[in-house]
């Protein structure tokens, strides 16, 4: 017997190893460190499956968004088929590198075990396959794309990505909320065709409409001019309301998909720019003290 200390000893006769006073086989000792080395490889296997794979989406993604044929996706719809390749891979690494963790682990798991595991196994799949058959819908009618902005129940943000499970959406605050598909019965898609524009601007009674009209429009077309994001030159509405000391001035215009909250910016900065190169105030509260002078007559 060689003894390491006085709790772990090796019996070679007998082929044990023990700690303390209990007998491990020496047989069991390999056993198990082999199926650790084999889990560790299937490690490795499902790590390099995945890398490589998403190497081979990326690359895929990239070239159809830079390629000129006929035939090929845009960039939005090559993203968002990219992120759901790279979903479909990850899950099915997943699945059968368990699997295979699992065979190594329970190679005597008994048919008892095995049905019963198949039992929970397909109550716990229904929301899977929900997620998956309403994710095909999704992509297949094309509702949102990767990059879309969207409101998808209570919670409106950018698509960061679609997978066959879960729709990936991040708000302007910053949040992420992340939605099963399962549950996505209703969808508001904010980016598809032109986005409205619109600014309103407020200006005493005592200036002419006429002369504010004209001064608005032009600021309108330099901002028209210098932003590509532009579609219909924004231009002066008219008065859409009479306040008590002010008359509503309504700017309307469109813009490609997003860009209406930098148009709507830039415009408010150039109209009120303008309005002051030519003396002309924004209304504010005021107060006017009148004084009588009481003369007695003589």
């Amino acid at each position: 017997m060689y003894i390491l200390n006085s709790f772990f000893s090796i019996d070679f006769d007998s082929e044990k190893v023990y700690i303390g006073n209990y007998p491990i086989d020496l047989e069991k000792i390999q056993n198990i460190i082999g199926k650790i080395i084999q889990i560790i490889i299937i490690l490795i296997l499902m790590a390099i499956a995945i890398k490589v794979g998403n190497y081979i989406i990326n690359r895929f993604v990239k070239r159809q968004a830079m390629s000129r044929a006929s035939f090929t996706l845009d960039e939005k719809k090559a993203t968002t088929i990219g992120e759901v390749l790279k979903s479909i891979l990850r899950y099915s690494v997943y699945f059968f590198g368990v699997a295979a963790i699992v065979a190594n682990i329970f190679t005597g798991i008994s048919l008892t075990l095995a049905s019963i595991g198949g039992v929970a196994l397909g109550f716990g799949a229904q929301n899977l396959v929900k997620d998956l058959i309403n994710g095909f819908f999704i992509l297949f009618e094309d509702q949102y794309a990767v990059g879309d902005y969207v409101t998808i129940g209570s919670f409106s943000g950018t698509v960061e990505t679609i997978g066959i499970r879960t729709t990936v959406l991040k708000g302007f605050s910053g949040d992420v909320h992340l939605i099963p598909n399962g549950t996505i019965q209703q969808v508001t898609n904010h980016s598809r065709g032109a986005m409205k524009v619109e600014v309103d601007v407020v200006v005493p009674y005592k200036e002419n409409y006429d002369k504010v009209s004209n001064i608005i429009n032009n600021a309108c077309k330099k901002v028209a001019e210098e932003n590509e994001n532009v579609i219909d030159e924004p231009k002066v509405l008219g008065i859409v309301s009479l306040d008590s000391s002010s008359m509503k001035i309504r700017v309307n215009g469109t813009s490609k998909p997003m860009g209406q909250w930098e148009i709507e910016r830039t415009l408010k900065k150039e109209i009120k720019k303008a309005l002051e190169e030519e003396s002309i105030e924004i209304p504010y509260p005021r107060t006017e003290m009148i004084t009588i002078k009481s003369i007695d007559n003589e």
